[in-house]
């Protein structure tokens, strides 16, 4: 992926930057545990950037997800894009290891105890099963608020940018590319430990909300 991904972005209007990013070491809230340990130094990265509403930050988005190779992972808490989620049915059908982690608003199925969300309308969850994505909700925290898209091990997609139709169209949002191995294998290893601690989705009804022409998105998880 590297930087050529990021520079085929020149084309959406994304202002890019060769930064190094100082990551200082950090305790763990655990007590020091090893594992939760940020490595001290500077990591390289090329950053572009994306700016609602002046851009169209989600075409950028899909354009990322649309050349990923082998593997992505998704931490949301909004998620009813149309365009982001059919990108990543559309990569999960052409074998690309698609996985994804969600606040438990997507779920409209909560367990007892659980704040959800049960209107009838598209739910994340319900259509990332759909298209047999290995869903998670991220259950034991108030609210799992991360915003990323993690592509190949390389770039990660982040900033204060929902992935809804509402960031895109009615909000002012901010996107970021960071084009890193170094720093996308931090927030891989968070991934993990979020996944960890989150549970399973599992449909308790069979679904069929995606189709490879989008059809089965459009209309039904836009908001």
């Amino acid at each position: 992926m590297r930087l050529g991904r990021l520079a085929g972005m020149a084309g959406l209007g994304l202002v890019g930057a060769s930064l190094w990013f100082g990551v200082p070491t950090m305790a763990s809230r655990r007590g020091g545990d090893p594992q939760a340990t940020l490595p001290a130094g500077s990591m390289p990265a090329r950053v572009s950037v994306c700016f609602v509403p002046a851009q169209q930050c989600d075409v950028a988005i899909v354009s990322a997800v649309n050349n990923a190779k082998h593997a992505i992972r998704v931490q949301a808490y909004g998620f009813t894009s149309p365009l982001i989620l059919a990108a990543l049915a559309d990569a999960k059908e052409r074998g690309v290891d698609v996985r994804v982690i969600l606040d438990k608003t997507n779920d409209p199925y909560p367990t007892r105890g659980e704040r959800g969300n049960a209107s009838p309308r598209m739910h994340g969850a319900t259509f990332t099963s759909a298209a047999n994505i290995p869903t998670w909700i991220d259950h034991t925290v108030a609210i799992a608020h991360n915003k990323l898209i993690i592509i190949d091990a390389c770039v990660v997609i982040g900033g204060s940018y929902n992935f809804t139709s509402s960031a895109e169209h009615k909000n002012a949002e901010n996107v970021t590319f960071i084009d890193s191995p170094e720093i996308a294998s931090l927030y891989l290893a968070n991934w993990e430990s979020r996944r960890e601690a989150a549970r399973l989705y599992v449909p308790p009804v069979a679904t069929n909300a995606y189709s490879s022409d989008g059809a089965g998105v459009a209309g039904t998880v836009a908001r």
